[in-house]
């Protein structure tokens, strides 16, 4: 049976760093995972990929040993339980607005009595060994707040009994609760929606459940720390391979003194 070291990281009282994967290929979740993130989610929500490539993606980063998580496209049975099948300790679930919803959430992750999860942990069990209901006490579900109505019944959402956390995503929330005024982006600086995060922060640590922040950079990440974050995502793969692509094609650039290539013309 497998320990959740993410877990075993948060009784300590250490923070965690969580790697982000929006493209659906196992060598780029290898190389991500040898990098020293405590966690590192597959993004099968908005991510490049679909489930054929969540089950490769989680077979390279076991060597790691690093905690994986995914994020699954919805609030959906089938999504969650075939992620955990797969092999993934834990679930990031989009879109949860009520209690209601968090507790339906939550019983997909976990076995009966605590829930309503299939067993068939077809990878799992290989991955992991024994493989049965004690995996309710390892497997995470982190719910995402990202509208008004989320917002609203936020303290009943965080009290939900057997949801594990919160995880933010900066951008749907201030979609969600801006209509539309501010653009959605990460590290967030207004005032409305700092206070918008640190409530839900505040929440997380009133019922004892841990608060995630996906951020665009390692200041921020940092600050968020500070602030009580138990997570920070910084950045992913597709945002890290494009800075430093740019940055080295800039640099060469700087250093020879050549300019770009004209844009040319397509054949038609």
């Amino acid at each position: 049976m497998f320990s959740n070291r993410l877990k075993q990281q948060w009784a300590e009282g250490r923070a965690a760093i969580n790697g982000w994967l929006s493209i659906g290929n196992p060598f780029t979740a290898e190389i991500m995972a040898a990098q020293g993130y405590d966690s590192v989610t597959i993004d099968a929500q908005h991510g490049a990929l679909d489930y054929s490539a969540v089950l490769p993606m989680l077979q390279a980063m076991r060597a790691s040993g690093v905690t994986p998580l995914v994020r699954v496209p919805w609030r959906e049975p089938g999504a969650v339980m075939k992620a955990l099948d797969a092999g993934a300790q834990g679930i990031i679930c989009p879109m949860v607005n009520s209690a209601a919803e968090a507790a339906e959430f939550v019983s997909y992750t976990r076995y009966p009595p605590h829930g309503q999860r299939s067993f068939g942990p077809t990878r799992a069990a290989f991955a992991y060994g024994s493989y049965g209901v004690a995996a309710n006490d390892e497997v995470l579900a982190l719910a995402m707040i990202e509208t008004q109505q989320g917002m609203d019944n936020l303290e009943q959402i965080a009290a939900t009994p057997g949801l594990d956390g919160i995880y933010i995503g900066p951008a749907d929330l201030t979609l969600g609760t801006q209509n539309g005024r501010l653009a959605p982006g990460f590290d967030r600086e207004e005032p409305e929606i700092v206070a918008l995060i640190q409530r839900i922060l505040a929440a997380c640590k009133e019922n004892g459940i841990r608060a995630c922040l996906h951020c665009g950079s390692p200041e921020y990440a940092a600050k968020a720390v500070g602030w009580g974050f138990d997570l920070t995502t910084v950045g992913g793969d597709t945002r890290l391979l494009a800075a430093a692509a740019s940055a080295s094609v800039a640099k060469w650039r700087d250093l020879t003194g050549a300019a770009p290539a004209s844009a040319t013309k397509g054949v038609y």
